[in-house]
C-alpha cells in the first residue's frame, strides 16, 4: 500500500483515480504549517500541491518515503527542486491542464473587444439604451496576429480558422512546414504588427519578450488594432499601449494579465473605456482545474507503481560514477546553449551537440539536455523549460537533435561544441573547461577565442581592419558603456573577425545600433549569461 498526502484544496473529482486505486491510501489535510508537515510526511510516499503549500527542504528530510511531489499546476516555484533532486524524489506539474481553456478565454477577450460587450452591458444595466457609441467588428476576413505558436497558440489558431479569419503566426520554432500544416502564415513580427487586425500573445515572459510590443512597435503598427493578452504581463509595454490607443493607433484591448500583480488602483488600464480586463482568470475554470489535477494524480500513480511516467520537472538521479565525470560540465553545456541562441537569428531546426576527447567514452545525455535547456530557455523561458523536458520540448516543436562524438580533441582533453542551424544561418559554439579557471568559450564559428560565459556581453563581427577597435571603444565611451574584458578573434589579416566584449552594464538597443553603423562593423549582438 502506498499513502499520498493532499496538502492544498484540490478538486476531489481530479484525484478520484487514486482515491479508487486499491493500492492507495489518500489523506486530504489542507492547511498545514511547514512545522505539522515535517511531522507527519514520514509516513507519506507521494504528495500533492497546488500553490500554497511550499515544500521545502526540511519537509523532503523528514519524508523518509517519499517518491514524488506532485504539482497541480505548471509552476513550482514553491517547490525546493534543488533538494528534491538531491534526495531523489521526482517531482512533476501538469503543463497541459489550462491549455483550452486559456485558449477559450483569449477568445472570449477577442469578441469582448470587438463587440464593446462590458461596456454596453454597464451603460445598459445602468438605465442607458444607447446603440449608437457601440459600433463592433466582425472577426469574419479579419487578419489575426498570433505570437506564440505553442500549445495555447495553436489552439487559438485553429478556432480563429472557424471565424473565418486569417492567421499571421510568430514563434521562435516555428518551421514553413509546421505553419503549413497548421493552415498559417508564417511571419515576423514586425510583419504582424502592420498587418494584423487583432493581434493575440501566447509567449513566456522572457528577456528577449519583455515589451516586445513597445513603442516602436505602436509606430508602425496597423491603425485600427485590436489587442489581447492572455499570457504574461510585461510582454506589451503597458503605458505606450494606453498612449498608443490614445492617439487613435490601437481601437481597443483587453488584458487578462498585469506586469505587477495586482494592479495599483491608479493603474491606467482600469478607468480606460477601451480597455477591458479580468483579474488573470485564464486557468480559471472547473474543467482546468479538474484536469490540472486528473493529469497529476495519474502520474504520481504511475511513478509509486513504478510505470513509465512524463512531465517531471527535476533530474531524475544520475549513476555517482557519471555524475562526477559530467557534473562538471554541466554548468558549461547550459551556456554554451544559452550563447549560441542569443546570437543566432531565425527559427530553430537542428541542434548539433558535438563531445570530443574523455567524453565520448561516456553517456552524455545528461549533459546534451543541459545544453538543450540553454537554447530553448532564451526563447520560451526557464519557467518552462528544464532538464528533464528540454528533450521532449524540442522534439514538440520539431528540433532535430543530433549528437557526434570523437575520441580525438585538439588542443583539449574534453571539448564540447554546440551547432545551430536556423533557416538563415548556421553557427557554431565551442567550450571546454580549465582547470582553476571554469568554463570557457574557446571557439565562436572558426574563429579561437577564450572567453568566459557570464555576465553583460557583445559579440561583434567587424573586418579586420586598422582603427576598428578604437572606434567601438569610442563609441561605447560616449555611450557610458565602460568595457571590463576583450577578446578579439580572427583568421587572416584583413579578413573577417570577431570581437567579445564584457561590458559592466546591459547596453541599449541604441548603442548597438549605433555599433553597427561604425566602419567596417557588421553585426553586434547583446547576449546576457
Amino acid at each position: 500500500m502506498f499513502k499520498v498526502l493532499v496538502s492544498d484544496p484540490i478538486s476531489d473529482l481530479g484525484i478520484q483515480q487514486l482515491v479508487d486505486a486499491e493500492d492507495i491510501i489518500v489523506d486530504k489535510k489542507p492547511g498545514l504549517s511547514e512545522d505539522e508537515l515535517v511531522a507527519i510526511i514520514g509516513e507519506y510516499d507521494a504528495l500533492l500541491v497546488r500553490s500554497q503549500t511550499r515544500v521545502t527542504a526540511r519537509i523532503m528530510e523528514a519524508g523518509k518515503l517519499l517518491k514524488v511531489v506532485g504539482r497541480a499546476g505548471v509552476g513550482v516555484d514553491n517547490i525546493d527542486l534543488d533538494a528534491a533532486t538531491q534526495r531523489g524524489i521526482i517531482v512533476i506539474n501538469a503543463p497541459d491542464g489550462n491549455t483550452i481553456t486559456t485558449c477559450e478565454h483569449t477568445f472570449a477577450m477577442m469578441m469582448a473587444v470587438a463587440r464593446h460587450i462590458p461596456q454596453a452591458y454597464m451603460k445598459t444595466v445602468n438605465g442607458v439604451w444607447d446603440r449608437k457609441s457601440f459600433l463592433g467588428v466582425e472577426l469574419r476576413n479579419k487578419v489575426l496576429g498570433v505570437l506564440g505558436m505553442g500549445r495555447i497558440g495553436s489552439e487559438v489558431a485553429k478556432r480563429a480558422k472557424a471565424f473565418g479569419m486569417d492567421i499571421l503566426g510568430y514563434d521562435p520554432f516555428m518551421t514553413e512546414e509546421r505553419a503549413e500544416k497548421l493552415g498559417i502564415k508564417l511571419a515576423s513580427v514586425e510583419e504582424i504588427v502592420r498587418n494584423a487586425d487583432f493581434m493575440t500573445v501566447h509567449t513566456p515572459l522572457t528577456p528577449e519578450t519583455h515589451h516586445m510590443i513597445g513603442k516602436d512597435q505602436f509606430a508602425v503598427m496597423k491603425p485600427g488594432m485590436r489587442i489581447i493578452n492572455c499570457a504574461r504581463g510585461g510582454i506589451i509595454d503597458e503605458i505606450a499601449l494606453v498612449d498608443a490607443i490614445d492617439q487613435g493607433i490601437v481601437a481597443g484591448a483587453a488584458f487578462d494579465v498585469f506586469e505587477v500583480e495586482p494592479p495599483a488602483e491608479d493603474h491606467p488600464f482600469l478607468k480606460h473605456p477601451k480597455i477591458i480586463v479580468t483579474p488573470h482568470l485564464g486557468a480559471s475554470t472547473v474543467e482546468a482545474q479538474e484536469n490540472v489535477a486528473i493529469d497529476v494524480s495519474e502520474q504520481v500513480l504511475h511513478i509509486l507503481r513504478d510505470e513509465p511516467f512524463s512531465n517531471a520537472v527535476n533530474m531524475p538521479p544520475i549513476p555517482a560514477g557519471l555524475q562526477s565525470k559530467l557534473q562538471p560540465y554541466f554548468i558549461l553545456g547550459e551556456k554554451l546553449g544559452s550563447f549560441i541562441s542569443q546570437m543566432t537569428d531565425g527559427p530553430v531546426q537542428e541542434i548539433v551537440v558535438g563531445y570530443s576527447g574523455d567524453l565520448a567514452e561516456v553517456d552524455t545525455q545528461p549533459l546534451t539536455r543541459y545544453v538543450v535547456k540553454g537554447i530553448l530557455s532564451h526563447h520560451l523561458g526557464t519557467e518552462q523549460v528544464n532538464i528533464v523536458n528540454s528533450l521532449h520540448l524540442a522534439k514538440e516543436r520539431d528540433v532535430n537533435i543530433v549528437v557526434q562524438k570523437s575520441h580525438i580533441s585538439k588542443d583539449f582533453t574534453n571539448l564540447v561544441t554546440v551547432s545551430l542551424r536556423t533557416k538563415k544561418e548556421d553557427r557554431v559554439v565551442g567550450g571546454t573547461l580549465l582547470t582553476g579557471y571554469g568554463p570557457r568559450i574557446v571557439q565562436i564559428d572558426n574563429f579561437p577565442v577564450d572567453v568566459t560565459p557570464e555576465g553583460n556581453l557583445i559579440l561583434i563581427s567587424h573586418n579586420d581592419k586598422p582603427g576598428i577597435i578604437g572606434r567601438v571603444g569610442t563609441l561605447l565611451g560616449t555611450n557610458d558603456v565602460n568595457i571590463a574584458t576583450m577578446q578579439v578573434g580572427r583568421q587572416l589579416e584583413g579578413g573577417s573577425a570577431i570581437m567579445v566584449l564584457r561590458v559592466d552594464k546591459g547596453t541599449p538597443k541604441e548603442v548597438l545600433e549605433q555599433l553597427t553603423n561604425l566602419t567596417e562593423l557588421n553585426t553586434a549582438k547583446e547576449i546576457k549569461i
